[in-house]
C-alpha cells in the first residue's frame, strides 16, 4: 500500500480489513506521517513499513517498538521502490500523490504484479513508459480513480481496442467542484479553505484544489487516453453535480453504458482488488428512488481553463502533459500557501506550457529533467510576478 496514510490508503485498508481471509496488507508506506503509519502498523501488522523521509525512520522504529509491533522498518524512495519489486506482495496500490509516485509505480509495473493505479500523475507524466513497463512485466493495471474504474467496468475485458469493441466515445463525469456555476469574477478572491470544501468527495488538499479548477478532470482525460487507447476527440467531459454516474461509454449502436454508485472510493477499490469478482465494500446501496434528479451539462472551459489546457497538452503530444502536471503542482502549492490567486493557477500553467514546447518522451531520466525544468520555470515566473 503506497501512500497508506492518505485518503485512498484509508479506504483501501478499510476494504482489506473486511476480508481478512482474502487480503493482507504486507507492506505499508507513508511520506512523512510517522505517527499515523505506526498506528496503521499496530492494526494491520505488515511485514515492512517504509517512511519516505529518512530523517523519520528512527522515530517510526521507536513508535513500533513501543507498541510491540515486529516488522522491518526502512526509509527513502529507493526503499519504497525495493518494496514493490520484492516478494512481500503480489498487488501494489499506487496512491502516492503527485510526481513523487512515478518511480515506484513504474517499478511495480515491471514486476508483473497487479497494479491498482490511484496515482494519476504517473500516467499523465509517463503514460507511454508505464504501458511499456506493463507489457514487459506482463502484469495487470486496474484503475482506481472512480471515473476510470467506471469505464473499466463498462468496457468488455476492461481495456480493449476501442475500434474493435464498437466504442464511439468515453464520457468522464465531473462534479464541477465547489465553484460550479460561478463566473471568473466570482472566483477572483476564493480561498484555499473554500477550494478544499468539495461538495461530494472527501479528498486531500491538492486533489481538492485540482477538482475546484477542473485540472483533476483534465488529468483524468489524459489518463483515459493512455489507459484505454482513446484519442482526444473521443473523450468527452460532462458536469454531473450529483456524482452518482461515475462515467459512461457510448457505443456505435447507440447504447450508452454507465456505472452508478454512491460517491465512495471503496467501490472502485474493492472492484480493483477482487477483479474479476465482486466483493462487499462497506458502501451503502444506491437508492435511486430517493436521489434527486440526475443533471448533466457541458463544462465551462472559459472559466475553468485548466481543463482546456489539459486537452491542449494532450493534443500537443510528447512530454507536454508532464510539463502541464509539473507546472500545476507548483501552482497549487503556491495557491495553498497564499502566494498565488485561484485564477492564477491556470495562468501559470499556460505560461510554462508556452515557455517549454513539447519534446519526445525518451526515458524516465529525460522526463524527470523536463519535470525539473518545468518546476523551475513555474517558480521563476512566480517570483517575477511578486
Amino acid at each position: 500500500m503506497l501512500g497508506a496514510t492518505g485518503s485512498i490508503g484509508g479506504s483501501t485498508l478499510d476494504v482489506i480489513a473486511r476480508h481478512p481471509d482474502r487480503f493482507r496488507a504486507s507492506v505499508l508506506t507513508a511520506h512523512s506521517n510517522a505517527a499515523a503509519l505506526a498506528d496503521l502498523c499496530v492494526r494491520f501488522r505488515p511485514d515492512l513499513a517504509v517512511i519516505a523521509d529518512p530523517a523519520l525512520e528512527a522515530e517510526l522504529a521507536r513508535r513500533l517498538a513501543a507498541a510491540g509491533v515486529r516488522c522491518e522498518v526502512a526509509s527513502g524512495h529507493e526503499a519504497i521502490t525495493a518494496a514493490v519489486t520484492g516478494t512481500l506482495c503480489d498487488t501494489v496500490v499506487a496512491a502516492i500523490v503527485g510526481a513523487a509516485g512515478l518511480d515506484s509505480t513504474l517499478a511495480a509495473a515491471r514486476t508483473g504484479k497487479r497494479l491498482l493505479l490511484a496515482n494519476k500523475e504517473s500516467i499523465v507524466m509517463a503514460g507511454a513508459l508505464l504501458l511499456e513497463a506493463l507489457a514487459a512485466g506482463g502484469g495487470e493495471l486496474i484503475p482506481v480513480d472512480s471515473e476510470h474504474n467506471a469505464i473499466f467496468q463498462c468496457l468488455p475485458g476492461g481495456r480493449p481496442e476501442l475500434a474493435r469493441s464498437g466504442v464511439r466515445r468515453l464520457i468522464l463525469t465531473a462534479s464541477g467542484g465547489p465553484f460550479r456555476g460561478r463566473t471568473r469574477a466570482e472566483l477572483a478572491g476564493v480561498t484555499p479553505e473554500q477550494a478544499c470544501k468539495h461538495p461530494n468527495w472527501v479528498m486531500g488538499r491538492k486533489i481538492s484544489v485540482d477538482s475546484a479548477t477542473l485540472m483533476n478532470k483534465g488529468l483524468e482525460v489524459i489518463e483515459a487516453h493512455h489507459l484505454f487507447g482513446a484519442p482526444p476527440d473521443r473523450i468527452d467531459v460532462l458536469v454531473h453535480p450529483q456524482s452518482l454516474v461515475h462515467s459512461l461509454v457510448e457505443y456505435v449502436d447507440g447504447s450508452v453504458l454507465a456505472q452508478l454508485g454512491n460517491p465512495d472510493m471503496r467501490t472502485a477499490i474493492a472492484y480493483a482488488l477482487a477483479w474479476p469478482e465482486r466483493i462487499e465494500a462497506g458502501v451503502l446501496p444506491l437508492d435511486l428512488a430517493a436521489t434527486p434528479p440526475l443533471a448533466f451539462q457541458q463544462p465551462d472551459l472559459d472559466t475553468f481553463r485548466c481543463l482546456a489546457l489539459a486537452f491542449q497538452a494532450l493534443r500537443a503530444g510528447g512530454d507536454a502533459t508532464a510539463i502541464l502536471n509539473a507546472a500545476n503542482e507548483v501552482a497549487v502549492e503556491a495557491f495553498l500557501a497564499g502566494s498565488l490567486p485561484f485564477l492564477g493557477i491556470a495562468n501559470l500553467v499556460e505560461s510554462v506550457l508556452t515557455e517549454l514546447p513539447p519534446q519526445a518522451v525518451v526515458d524516465v531520466q529525460t522526463l524527470n529533467e523536463r519535470d525539473r525544468m518545468a518546476r523551475d520555470a513555474a517558480r521563476r515566473i512566480l517570483r517575477n510576478a511578486c
